[in-house]
């Protein structure tokens, strides 16, 4: 168990050591031995999405949160993180981030349920704050709804973010959506025709593509998703919608697909129905590195 009463005094009387916690870590390759990628995600609170499944408010404790992720960040395999500035410099005030990738994210603004959820400003990292941290992965929501407006802004703001990152040199993953409006609420097209769509719009951001990721949710007919891009491709979890079993085989689907380097998966594995998060956690890396998480056990 991590020390909370610690963590909570330094940041009141010690801020500075924020920027020490994440200078000094134990850094690491990003790509390490078989070239694959587990991240466990946590950047969904900073948009106010504090649900999972139909526990509306499953995030709202931060205790419980670092608790989780801390927990998983613990299991063979897992090879990082994603988040935002206050979620990553928690973690590395506990020490929970040597030898791990850390992925930050950048436009959180798009507040979910919000009417003007579509304007998914930068508000979270940006490039100069990552070089300043040190940290290994840049992330970023693309959203594009044909029917709003906000969706030219965020493009050029998002083609802006990949051309500084890759002038930094930092990767940058992009996570694009076919989005449109339903009865006041943000909804999703994840079709597969949608989803190759959207690859097309976000691997043309930018001046250059030569640090782009792409982020993917998993869908029907993932082997015409996977042929729509030559960039590295993780796959996201997303909210759970269907159960366990039938996600994970899923995923193991999807990962035999060329281009595809591994997942990135929040609150399906940090809050499980069973909510045995190092038995989610373990089921999904050993997906992604089967000999090292095998060889491990």
């Amino acid at each position: 168990m991590f020390d909370l009463d610690e963590l909570r005094r330094i940041r009141a009387e010690e801020p500075g050591r924020v920027a020490h916690a994440l200078r000094d870590r134990r850094r690491r390759s990003l790509l390490d031995g078989d070239g694959r990628l587990f991240i466990v995600a946590a950047d969904h609170p900073a948009r106010g999405a504090l649900g999972v499944g139909g526990r509306s408010g499953a995030m709202a404790s931060r205790v419980d949160l670092l608790e989780r992720l801390v927990a998983a960040l613990g299991r063979p395999g897992v090879d990082g993180v994603l988040g935002t500035p206050d979620i990553v410099e928690d973690l590395a005030l506990l020490g929970a981030l040597d030898g791990k990738i850390v992925v930050g994210s950048m436009n959180r603004g798009g507040l979910q349920g919000a009417t003007f959820e579509m304007d998914d400003r930068f508000t979270a990292y940006d490039v100069p704050a990552l070089t300043r941290d040190g940290i290994d992965l840049a992330k970023l929501l693309v959203r594009i709804n044909l029917g709003d407006p906000a969706t030219a802004p965020t493009l050029e703001a998002s083609a802006a973010a990949v051309t500084a990152a890759a002038e930094a040199r930092i990767p940058i993953m992009l996570e694009p959506f076919m989005s449109f409006w339903e009865q006041g609420r943000v909804r999703t097209d994840l079709t597969a025709d949608a989803v190759i769509r959207s690859i097309a719009i976000a691997t043309g951001l930018g001046n250059t593509s030569a640090y782009s990721w792409l982020k993917l949710p998993v869908v029907p007919d993932m082997e015409r998703v996977a042929e729509a891009s030559t960039l590295p491709t993780l796959l996201l979890g997303g909210d759970p919608t269907t159960g366990p079993d039938e996600t994970f085989a899923s995923w193991q689907d999807a990962l035999t697909l060329p281009g595809i380097r591994g997942l990135v998966v929040g609150r399906t594995l940090l809050y499980p129905d069973d909510d045995d998060v190092a038995g989610a956690v373990d089921t999904a890396a050993a997906m992604v590195h089967p000999r090292a998480v095998a060889g491990r056990a």
